[in-house]
């Protein structure tokens, strides 16, 4: 048995080494930049809405020309406001926040053909995307001119009586899934366009999750004025504050442009 293991790990030590020379030749590294934002309870279904600036690097690993390990970290914000929705709810409840992202993610790209940079046969593909990754949020809204974080204040009774549960933890768990194109830009160069969608588990990234607004003098007097006050800025104390059986969702789509660190393996240039 032991020799049959020996086998098979030697014919794939083999295989790998005679399609890459080295792992420098099976690596690239490059940058991300694009544009994000965000699906929840403030943007429910308009993509696109309040893009932002983001982008990140990339380092990829081919392991063969059909499958790659991908590590990126990457830099988005995103944002929403009541007052741009065009139903007369949500202008009423009046809610806005924004949020800066701090993802780092891993996983593996599916090429749908073979590829390799500057591979004179490989030249293109399209490919799937399937990262685990991590993330950290901070929902802020602005109060009378002045930025405030919003996971602090405990909105939505958290870490008062009226609430069971304690505040929400900025660092959350994503799953990004994405599809792309990449090219060969020559011998060392390529270029890819990926959409990429961020399943997240949390219903907090807008800081919005509770059905109903909970009581604003309980509120106040253990969370203070300001907390009341940006809990509720619709003047309805029993109206509908957010979905509680929805999570938040966030879209990073662009272009990456990677450069591979080694010399090409000269068995796939035939």
């Amino acid at each position: 048995m032991k020799q049959f293991i020996v086998i098979i790990l030697l014919t794939l030590s083999s295989l790998v080494h005679g399609q890459y020379h080295t792992a420098a030749s099976r690596s690239e590294l490059g940058i991300l930049v694009g544009g994000s934002y965000y699906l929840g309870d403030l943007n429910q279904f308009s993509q696109f809405r309040n893009t932002h600036l983001a982008g990140g690097l990339v380092y990829r690993f081919n392991i063969n020309p059909r499958v790659s390990f991908r590590a990126n970290f990457t830099y988005a914000k995103v944002s929403a406001a009541d007052s741009q929705a065009k139903n007369e709810f949500q202008r009423e409840r009046n809610l806005s926040f924004s949020s800066e992202i701090y993802e780092l993610g891993a996983g593996l790209e599916f090429n749908y053909f073979p590829f390799q940079i500057g591979h004179k046969r490989y030249k293109g593909t399209a490919y799937l995307l399937a990262e685990l990754g991590m993330f950290r949020m901070n929902p802020k809204t602005n109060y009378n001119g002045t930025e405030v974080e919003l996971r602090n204040l405990g909105t939505e009774g958290q870490g008062t009586s009226l609430n069971s549960k304690n505040y929400y933890g900025l660092m959350q768990v994503c799953i990004p899934l994405g599809v792309g194109v990449k090219m060969s830009l020559g011998n060392r160069m390529g270029l890819n366009f990926e959409f990429g969608i961020r399943k997240t588990f949390t219903d907090y990234l807008d800081d919005v999750k509770a059905d109903s607004y909970v009581d604003p003098v309980v509120l106040e007097a253990e969370n203070g004025p300001t907390a009341a006050a940006v809990s509720n800025l619709s003047g309805n104390r029993y109206g509908q504050r957010g979905n509680s059986s929805t999570k938040d969702w966030y879209v990073f789509s662009g272009m990456m442009i990677t450069i591979r660190l080694g010399s090409p393996a000269k068995c796939y240039d035939h």
